[in-house]
């Protein structure tokens, strides 16, 4: 690769890394290009990119931004998994596939400017994507009106009962 283009990859994945959310190293020695692609298609359907980067090319790229913590993780063969919206959904793709294919290993990663570990991108995994969150949430403030409404129509229910208990009392007598 000559170094107009090493300069031009540089600039876009830094620009990446820049806009990301969260990028999470792999490593994927091992892995035919099927399995690389299968992986890298359903990782672009959920809007997150994976790019094989060379080690020297990521270390500069990630100068100034959040990943620039991640330079102790670039040892041996590494891909990124890039992701822009929920960080989530990335690390629980890795996860799935890395149980599938041995040879496939989660390296560690970078959450805005705070390092991931492993176990901590295990960890993203596990958490509820940030639909399921926004639905919880919308189900939680709208589950407290509600119950204010129920309880507080209850007090003119209880007395037009009560009333009613009266009326039938006084024809009865």
């Amino acid at each position: 690769m000559d170094k107009v283009k090493k300069e031009q990859l540089v600039a876009e994945l830094h620009e990446k890394l820049h806009r990301a959310t969260a990028a999470i190293l792999t490593d994927f020695q091992g892995l035919n290009v099927a399995q690389i692609t299968t992986l890298r298609d359903s990782l672009a359907e959920r809007g997150v990119e994976f790019k094989v980067v060379k080690n020297t090319l990521m270390r500069i790229a990630a100068k100034g931004t959040g990943a620039e913590v991640v330079e102790p993780l670039l040892k041996g063969t590494n891909a990124v998994a890039i992701a822009y919206d929920d960080p989530s959904v990335a690390a629980k793709i890795l996860k799935a596939f890395g149980k599938q294919n041995d040879k496939f290993k989660v390296k560690g990663g970078v959450l805005g400017t705070q390092v991931l570990s492993v176990d901590d991108v295990l960890a993203l995994a596990e958490l509820p994507s940030r639909e399921e969150l926004l639905a919880k949430l919308l189900g939680t403030l709208h589950a407290v009106p509600t119950a204010l409404v129920r309880v507080l129509s209850g007090v003119p229910r209880a007395f037009v009962g009560v009333l009613a208990a009266i009326q039938r009392e006084k024809e009865n007598a």
